[in-house]
């Protein structure tokens, strides 16, 4: 099949240095797919290397999955899911700021991360997310998103939605101590919450397997609901080789 419209990451939007948050990049490609016709609903994506940054990607699309190259390279693929996806328990906003207040970012890996990075107080999401007492291997953060990251109508767009996702779950690793990155995500986005809105994001550690975490993450916008979004991710270390 022909390539459809592909995309390009600006840089403002990165995680390691010189290549994409791997959610925002994630969703940018799910919204890509759902474009393209070949997917409806749950994405699941995986990031074979690096995206990298202010440079054209090409989409192709094969059967039900669709592929993302640059040059010769093949960056990631997406594919439906039709798994079920299950939410790491909603945390207080009171709890979650509490939360937040212990998050330590000495040895950050990645300080100038779009999303969680102490270096992008202006321009950067902003997530600090914090152990909470007594739920080991849970994390959990307040996030106010700004009207800049809105639609026309007001909500959140989604490929933000992603990147909320995101690194709560990193962080449920200990980052510091061994660095990992995405390697795959997995997200349902029920209902895009309203510039403005108190939120929660939760990370639960599910599995550590070799240089491999698996984690959930969800957005809440209240401990009585069901969650806004929710994602399941693979992350690896550093050290390890991409998934494939």
């Amino acid at each position: 099949m022909a390539p459809v419209p592909g995309l390009a990451i600006a840089r403002r939007f990165n995680g390691p240095p010189g290549s994409a948050n791997g959610g925002y990049a994630c969703g940018r490609l799910a919204a890509l797919a759902q474009a393209s016709g070949h997917l409806d609903g749950c994405a699941a994506v995986t990031l074979h290397l690096p995206v990298p940054l202010d440079l054209p990607l090409t989409y192709r699309v094969t059967g039900a999955r669709g592929h993302a190259w640059h040059g010769d390279d093949l960056v990631a693929s997406v594919a439906g899911s039709g798994a079920g996806l299950p939410a790491p328990p909603p945390v207080g906003r009171g709890e979650a700021g509490a939360a937040e207040e212990a998050f330590d970012a000495t040895g950050h890996p990645f300080p100038g991360c779009f999303v969680c990075g102490t270096e992008r107080p202006l321009d950067g999401l902003g997530l600090r997310p914090g152990p909470v007492p007594g739920s080991p291997g849970t994390v959990a953060c307040t996030w106010t998103p700004t009207p800049d990251l809105a639609d026309e109508e007001g909500r959140i767009r989604a490929e933000f939605v992603w990147s909320a996702l995101d690194c709560p779950g990193g962080w449920t690793t200990d980052p510091a101590r061994r660095p990992r990155v995405l390697g795959r995500m997995t997200a349902a986005v029920h209902e895009l919450p309203l510039a403005g809105a108190p939120l929660v994001l939760v990370g639960g550690l599910e599995r550590l397997s070799g240089r491999t975490a698996t984690v959930g993450t969800a957005l809440y916008g209240s401990t009585d609901g069901p969650p806004l979004a929710v994602a399941r991710s693979v992350w690896v270390a550093l050290d390890g080789a991409a998934l494939g």
